[in-house]
């Protein structure tokens, strides 16, 4: 029997844009290479069955996982595990920013979960509750690496969203240059 969980609070809103984006990708694939293996004249039905799981794992690839966050915990799935992080008792938060910025976050029950940053900034409410449960861990003295690593995040999210609701109403933002001291 399993454990009753409450609701996430809050989730991704931009997957399910991904996952059919997936499902097209994946079949638009699969019907270009059957069409390409007819048109050559070498379809065969062992071919078929080739190119069917190809296109599966076209699918797995263009998936992306999906991330839900309640009171005081982060939950990013994939096709094959879910991985839960509680973020009112982290441990430590690191940051990546490579080809794509990501963050990686342990708790003091030694889970970790690596996170896109854009999944953040595009989705508030995941990071409201993020920064919530950073702010606890804070206060009960268990976060005691990437603080600031939160801070600056929430500081470049809040921007980001300052800078889209002033573009929305029309006005324009441009913050002011600091002068390099000579």
């Amino acid at each position: 029997m399993r454990r009753s969980e409450t609701p996430p609070k809050a989730g991704d809103r931009h997957w399910r844009g991904s996952a059919r984006f997936a499902v097209s990708g994946a079949l638009v694939f699969c019907v270009m290479t059957i069409l390409v293996d007819w048109n050559a004249g070498s379809l065969t039905p062992v071919r078929i069955l080739l190119w069917l799981p190809l296109s599966a794992v076209v699918f797995a690839i263009l998936l992306p996982p999906r991330v839900s966050a309640g009171p005081g915990r982060l939950v990013v799935r994939t096709l094959w595990r879910r991985t839960t992080v509680h973020t009112n008792a982290l441990s430590a938060v690191r940051y990546y920013d490579a080809v794509s910025s990501h963050l990686i976050l342990r708790d003091t029950f030694g889970n970790r979960l690596q996170i896109d940053t854009r999944t953040l900034a595009a989705n508030p409410l995941l990071w409201h509750e993020l920064d919530t449960g950073g702010r606890r861990s804070r206060e009960r003295g268990t976060l005691r690496y990437g603080a600031d690593i939160l801070d600056r995040l929430g500081e470049r999210i809040d921007d980001d969203i300052m800078q889209g609701v002033l573009k929305a109403s029309g006005l324009s933002f441009r913050p002011a240059r600091r002068r390099s001291a000579r």
